[in-house]
Order: structure tokens, then sequence, then C-alpha cells
């Protein structure tokens, strides 16, 4: 921590961001650098989606306390929230990454997502987006557009107000698990 305060004051960053950890070690990070009158963490990068969620357990809330934000990574399950479920790539067939971050079969979730988004007319990653936009203390997800109908997408769902209703379809199959991607 000391480091990190050392760049920050040397001027060569503004600001610190802590990623993909415990919110136990986040938490002794920010006690540390508070402690020594050290800079602070202002966000957290953390994955975040639909399909995974463990960071509402005790992240978020701790987040809130110390008035640092969320930056989602993989807010769309590495694109199993933005296809319906069969459409898989060629990336998330054979790439270890994305078997690794999400190992299970979360079907129904996608089809939440695919229902609500032919409801409304929209691509499904505009409504798993606007699902993690709408919790306060995510600051932004990243989006990790590589076409330009990624950014569209991402765009798109700044205008989307989900109901209690379609947020509680969304959430009626997730299941707890553990973190991973640390």
């Amino acid at each position: 921590m000391q480091a990190l305060h050392d760049v920050v004051k040397a001027g060569k960053v503004r600001y610190l961001g802590a990623s993909s950890m415990h919110a136990w070690q986040f938490a002794k990070m920010q006690y540390t650098a508070g402690l020594h009158g050290w800079t602070r963490f202002i966000s957290m990068q953390n994955q975040y989606s639909l399909m995974q969620r463990e960071d509402e357990r005790e992240m978020f809330s701790l987040l809130a306390g110390q008035h640092a934000a969320s930056i989602a990574w993989s807010p769309l399950a590495k694109g199993r929230l933005a296809r319906p479920w069969g459409e898989q790539t060629t990336r998330s067939e054979t790439g270890s990454v994305a078997r690794w971050v999400l190992p299970r079969d979360d079907k129904p979730i996608a089809g939440a997502a695919r229902a609500i988004a032919a409801g409304r007319g929209v691509p499904m990653a505009q409504i798993a987006l606007a699902w993690v936009l709408r919790n306060p203390v995510v600051a932004a997800p990243i989006a990790g557009a590589a076409k330009p109908q990624h950014l569209a997408d991402a765009i798109g769902a700044l205008d989307i107000t989900l109901t209690d209703a379609e947020t509680t379809q969304l959430e009626q199959h997730c299941t707890l698990r553990e973190p991973t991607g640390y």
C-alpha cells in the first residue's frame, strides 16, 4: 500500500483501484492505508453478473461503507448473457477462461434474460448490463466491446430501467457459489 501511495504522491496516477479479491483482503488493505495516511482504493474491479453474484454478500456493502465503487468485469458472463444459450462461439467452446470463470450450467438465467429481451425488443446484452447497472455500488461494467454492436448494446443498457417483476424473473434462478477469477 505504501508503494501504491508513493506512485500517487509522485503524480504518476490519480486514483487507486483493486481487483478480484475477497472482502476481508480489501478491508485489510484499506485499513492499512488509513492507518498510515496512505492513499486508499476508490474502486474494486470484480467479477459481477447475473451468473456470478457473490460480491453481493460482503464486498458490495464494504465498498458502500468505504465510499468506493465496483467496476464489474465479465458482466455478460463471458458472452453467455449476450446470446441464446445454445449459440456458442468458438472462443466460448474452446476457451479455458470461460470454463474456469463460469463452470456451471446457467441456462435458466440466460433464458430469463432472453425472454425479457424478446419482450422488450432489445438484445440480451442490454438486459444483462442494465441488471448490473441497477446495483448502486456499480460505477460501470467492463463491457469488453470487440464489435461496434457491443458498444451499442452497452450504451443502450443505460436507457433500460428494469421493473421489479423483470428483476425477480432474472434473479429467481441465481444460486450462491464460490467466487472465481482470483
